[in-house]
């Protein structure tokens, strides 16, 4: 029985032996290592070393750091912005005064168009003025565009002044030749353009002529002129039917800083019209300058736009000034264009652009005696501040020559 109770309690020695090695053995195997941390995106980014940049470039793109949502946690994400483009500044230029340009613009006009007043000084200095000198002096006249009516009436009374006179020094012909010819284009009617009405603001000016007058440069150089003086100015772009002329014309605004209104390219040019005159009321400028589409007097449906461009106008107020633009250099033909024009809206001046070059200069002449309505405005180049009042007198001293 001992012996029995001996071999249990060795048995169950050796077992309890055993089991203490095998949990000894697994105890002493390495563990896997530990998952990686996820970064902190809070912390600070790292000082840059010396001569590292420590700003981005400015047309490079700029970085920043969004948190996105992973399996082993948030993780860093450089999302790219673009870069950031600051719009370009435009600058207000200062438009000359107009007594400076008017100076300049008599000096081109004296160097250009002294043609017609050298030729009649010529002719009217030779020894015997017989009947083929005095049609030679009516060629000249009527070559130079002054038509035939104020033709036959400048020849008949230089013929009766030389005849009483009796003697044609070159000082007296010269003061002859002025006389008639200023008497001819006419002292005694207003000349101004209309932009400062009595009684309400703004005051209105439409602008009219057909295509390649220059009519929509014309009314944004009238637009210098104006700001020039100290006036406020509103532009109405009407003529929708030409891709660019709202473009141009609002480039033109922006130069002086003009407000320009505009609306979509083919659309109604009435409803342009409208919303300009509202706008300047608003705004309480001084003036609206409309320019509208470059009509061809051929094409009836156009003019009768026009018309209805100064009837919707006219329900804000009445037109101050209707200006026709016609090109100088066009001759006659501009005196067909006025016609039709002067039969759809009532012109109150002329302005008559392109005057420095190949043009004759008794095309002034005869547009005031064919419309019976004075030139108001001439544009004698190019430039920016190409365009000034008419002068009469300024104008015969630059033809015939001081």
């Amino acid at each position: 029985m001992e012996t029995i109770i001996l071999a249990v309690v060795i048995a169950v020695v050796v077992l309890g032996a055993l089991g203490g090695l095998i949990v000894g053995s697994r105890r002493r195997k390495p563990l896997p290592p530990p998952p990686p941390e996820a970064p902190d995106i809070t912390a600070p980014p790292a000082e840059p070393h010396v001569g590292d940049e420590a700003e981005t470039p400015r047309d490079e793109p700029r970085r920043t750091i969004e948190e996105v949502d992973l399996p082993g946690g948030p993780a860093p994400v450089v999302v790219e912005e673009p870069p950031v483009v600051e719009a370009p500044e435009i600058e207000i230029e200062i438009p000359e005064p107009t007594a400076g340009r008017l100076v300049r613009l008599r000096t081109r006009l004296s160097r250009s168009q002294n043609a017609l007043g050298k030729g009649l000084l010529t002719l009217l200095s030779r020894e015997h003025l017989d009947e083929d000198t005095w049609e030679e002096i009516e060629d000249t006249l009527l070559t130079a565009d002054v038509g035939v009516q104020p033709t036959q009436e400048l020849v008949e009374r230089l013929r009766e002044r030389v005849r009483v006179l009796g003697t044609r020094t070159p000082e007296e012909l010269r003061g002859l030749l002025r006389e008639e010819l200023v008497k001819l284009i006419g002292t005694d009617v207003d000349r101004t353009v209309r932009t400062e009405p009595e009684d309400r603001k703004p005051g209105i000016v439409m602008v009219v002529g057909v295509n390649g007058t220059g009519k929509t440069t014309t009314t944004g150089k009238l637009a210098r002129v104006l700001v020039a003086d100290g006036r406020s100015v509103v532009l109405g772009a009407a003529d929708t039917f030409r891709a660019a002329a709202a473009d141009q014309l609002q480039t033109w605004g922006e130069r002086v800083g003009a407000y320009t209104v505009r609306g979509p390219e083919a659309g109604d040019p009435a409803s342009v019209a409208f919303d300009a005159v509202k706008e300047g009321k608003e705004m309480g400028v001084d003036v609206v300058l409309i320019d509208t589409a470059g009509r061809l007097h051929t094409k009836t449906g156009l003019m009768d736009e026009l018309g209805k461009v100064k009837r919707v106008v006219e329900k804000h107020a009445p037109l101050d000034e209707v200006l026709l633009v016609l090109d100088a250099t066009t001759g006659q033909n501009g005196l067909v264009q006025a016609r039709v024009f002067a039969e759809v809206v009532d012109i109150t001046g002329i302005v008559l652009t392109k005057l420095d070059g190949t043009a004759k200069g008794g095309i002034v002449i005869a547009v005031q005696r064919e419309l019976g309505v004075p030139v108001k405005l001439v544009g004698l180049g190019e430039g920016a501040d190409d365009l000034a009042p008419f002068e009469p007198e300024a104008f015969v001293d630059a033809l015939i020559g001081e």
